[in-house]
This record gives structure tokens, sequence and C-alpha cells, in this order.
């Protein structure tokens, strides 16, 4: 008998569910599953009945119909990079479709058809071949689906948009084992409630893109201050980003400096405020954006400089590597108020952990030019996304860092406008309700209703059907 945590079922069932599939099943007890259980948020630790890595969309169809008719709990993953683990469960199955990993571009049509277990640094390695590329994260191992489902934010969101305003179109696997292609003329709800309504509504096996002109340099990188510094800093890039042009988009980062190549050793382990930034355009423009920035006040390294797209997509890698412990609170603001100011320098300076990180995303440009309504994605009229990540190396000093994460965002909270449902934790139904709005998340549980009425899809930020 294998056990799925919820029902047992006949091992000679997973033998014939075998039969049927290109991709392979992975049982508890095989060689290789250790390896394929396991996600990029070392916190996560979840033992799955088994694992279909998934070869295409047959296997796909294939394994929701058995979980559908054995009465499984199902995980699907992409890249694995769900913040609460939502790509593995404890018994059940996972749909693994990491081993999907077909991207096409057409550089004629400036479009690429990308399978959904493709990770971003794989997208960006096929699309610059070209000169092109698609608005994606920053962190390369971030799968695609996953970033796209959610919105999709990233270093060329302010010029060209988020990820799901570059979607052309999707290949779903619903929660039934039908399938279904979604773009604005075919299943237009379908598709509107993809583009930010996460997995709610099935299995996204294949994305269409919209590519833009990119590269092969931009210009790009971080220059640090003293953690001391940060209220001025902040007030200095509150206006200088006022007017600043949409090819600019900046991350202010608070943490302990890392112990990377780049970086002299005596500056390691020091509380700082770091801006890092990309421009998209042309370099003698960015020189003259980014000018006002390198020469305030006296900064401890400046490593903003003109490099390749690629380069630079990988540049926070080394500071989110899988395995790690991680914990993230998150909230969208208006804008730099002296308020917000002040609470970032505060806890700034109570930063322990050298792998702690806060990120403050820079919104606007693209992001809010697209109506409110077009898409299931909310908060374009945020000023700025925060990412509060209280982070270790392992479980030692984890709670602690934890709680000051939380105390962090609950320090936030006169200021809080929304949130980004990407960099939600498991945090319950309302957060969900709050990260849509009441008028959307209603449309988004009546599309719900209509795609999967009885909650197959439940491992995500849920939108219950009832």
């Amino acid at each position: 008998m294998t056990s799925t945590g919820q029902v047992h079922i006949d091992h000679t069932a997973v033998e014939e569910l075998a039969t049927t599939l290109r991709g392979e099943i992975v049982r508890r007890g095989d060689q290789s599953y250790e390896q394929h259980r396991r996600v990029w948020n070392g916190s996560i630790d979840r033992h799955p009945g088994f694992i279909v890595r998934c070869a295409g969309v047959a296997d796909v169809r294939s394994a929701v119909r058995f979980a559908g008719k054995h009465g499984l709990l199902v995980a699907v993953r992409g890249g694995g990079h769900s913040f609460p683990g939502y790509s593995v469960c404890d018994g059940g199955m996972v749909i693994d479709l990491s081993p999907m990993k077909g991207i096409r571009v057409d550089p004629e049509t400036r479009t690429a058809r990308v399978q959904a277990g493709v990770v971003l640094g794989e997208l960006d390695r096929e699309t610059q071949e070209f000169g092109l590329a698609v608005t994606s994260g920053i962190v390369t191992h971030t799968g695609v689906a996953g970033l796209t489902l959610g919105g999709g934010i990233g270093w060329m969101m302010r010029k060209y948009g988020l990820t799901v305003d570059d979607l052309l179109s999707v290949d779903v696997v619903t929660a039934d084992g039908g399938f279904v292609r979604a773009d604005e003329n075919h299943n237009a709800d379908l598709f509107w409630g993809i583009r930010g309504g996460g997995g709610n509504f099935g299995i996204v096996t294949e994305f269409e893109f919209r590519l833009h002109p990119v590269g092969p340099e931009v210009y790009g990188g971080p220059v640090f201050w003293p953690v001391e510094d940060a209220p001025q800093v902040l007030e200095f890039y509150r206006d200088w980003i006022a007017d600043c042009p949409d090819e600019l988009m900046t991350i202010v980062v608070q943490r302990r400096v890392p112990a990377l190549p780049t970086i002299p050793p005596v500056l390691v382990g020091k509380r700082v405020i770091v801006v890092t930034a990309c421009h998209v355009g042309a370099v003698e423009d960015a020189e003259r954006v980014m000018s006002p920035l390198k020469s305030f006040g006296r900064p401890l390294l400046d490593l903003c400089k003109p490099k390749p797209y690629l380069v630079h997509q990988s540049m926070f890698d080394p500071s989110f590597p899988h395995g790690w412990w991680y914990y993230f609170r998150a909230c969208d603001v208006a804008g730099l108020s002296d308020g917000v100011i002040d609470t970032m320098a505060e806890y700034g300076s109570r930063i322990v952990s050298p792998v702690t990180t806060v990120a403050l995303w820079q919104m606007g440009g693209a992001v809010a030019r697209v109506g409110e309504d077009e898409t299931a994605f909310t908060g374009r009229n945020a000023g700025f996304s925060f990412n509060i990540n209280g982070n270790s190396t392992t479980a030692e000093g984890f709670d602690a860092e934890r709680e000051w994460a939380r105390s962090y965002w609950s320090a936030l909270a006169p200021h809080h406008t929304g949130v980004y449902v990407n960099f939600l934790m498991d945090e319950g139904e309302e957060r969900v309700r709050q990260a849509y709005g009441p008028a959307k998340y209603d449309r988004l549980k009546a599309l719900k209703r209509a795609y999967d009425p009885d909650n197959f899809f439940r491992l995500n930020q849920n939108i219950p059907p009832a």
C-alpha cells in the first residue's frame, strides 16, 4: 500500500499510472526522493506520498485525473520557489513540472513560448541571444510559472510593465484534466484571472510572452552607505526618483554586507543601506541619471556600472541560495513618508543575521499605466512594495529573525496600502482578500467556482470557491 497522508492507494494503481507517463514517478524510498521533495525554502520539510515528474502535457493531465479519482491532495511545482512552500505537500501527490524545459524564441515576432518548468535564468539566456527579454524577477533560479501567475515584478517593469502585461496566451490543464487555451479572445475570463490570480484555476503548462529589446548591456548595480546614513540617503532617494525616467528601476536594500569577491573584506558584516539600480536605456543616459545618486554623501562602495544584462540578473543569486531558512512579511506603501523612513532606519540598525535582507521595490512607470481592472494583479498604484526577509542559513537563529521581520512589518502597519500576492507566506484567507481587494476578490471567487468548484487546486494563495 502507498500512503499519501490522506488516503491509501493500492500500489498497483500507482504502477499503472507510471505506465501512462513519459516522465517518471518518484516514490518514498527511491534514491532521488530527497532531492525532488526539497524546495528552495529550507524551513519547509514536507514528505509527499509520491512525485510525478511530468515530461509533457499528457503527463500533467494523467496526474490530475489520477489525483481527482483517488481524492489526493495535490501540490504543483514549477521552480519550487513558493515562499510558504506550496510546491510540496505532506502526503498526497506533487505534480512536478520542472522537467518541462521547452523554450522557443521567435526574434521576428519578438515572442517566446515557454514551458512551465523553466526558471528565469534559462529564459533570459535564450532571449538574450537575440537581444530580447521579458520582465522577470531578480533571482535566476525562480520559476517562470509562479512568478508570472502572481504578476511578475522585476528590473524592466517600469519601462515595459509586469510579466503578466507581456503575457499573450497560456495553455491550461483544468481541475478535471481538461485542456484549454486562454488569451484575450479565448476564455478571456480565465486569461484575466491567470494574470495575477496564481495557481487557483488550473496548471499552466505553457506561456507565450511578448519580448522587448534589452541589452546585451544595461547600466546597474548597488551603491552602499553605512546604516547610520539611512535617513539622509532615503530622504535624498525620495527626491531623486520623483521624476526619474521609466528606464530606471531601483530596489533599496537593508542588510549586512555579504562576503563576495566584489566586496572589500573590511566592509563584510557592516550594516548598510543600499540603492541597487538598473537602467535599461542608453549607457550615456544612465550615467547622467545615476550621477546624483552616486555622488550623494560618502558611499562606502559603488558597484553600479555597465554590465551584461545576464550578469545583472544573477546579481542577487548568492543572497538567496537553495536550502537557507526564509521567512517573509510584505506590504505595499504609497510613498516614502517621514514615518516610513524612520521605521526603515530603526529596523535596519537592528539587523542581526548576515543573510537577513529588506528589499523596497520602486513601483510606478509602465506598471501604473495599465488599468487596475485589466488583470487580476492588484497594486498598480502602489508607490513601493516591501519584502522584509528574516533569514538564517539553518534553523539556528531563525525564530529570532522571523520575529524581527514581523515586528518591522507591524511597525509599518499605519502605512500599509496592500500586498503583492507573490510575497505572502501562509497567512490565511483574509490576507489573500487584502491582496486583491473586496471587488476583485469576489470576481476571482466567481471564476474559481467556474473552473475549480471543488477547490482541487488549493495549495496556493487560495481563493476558495464558496
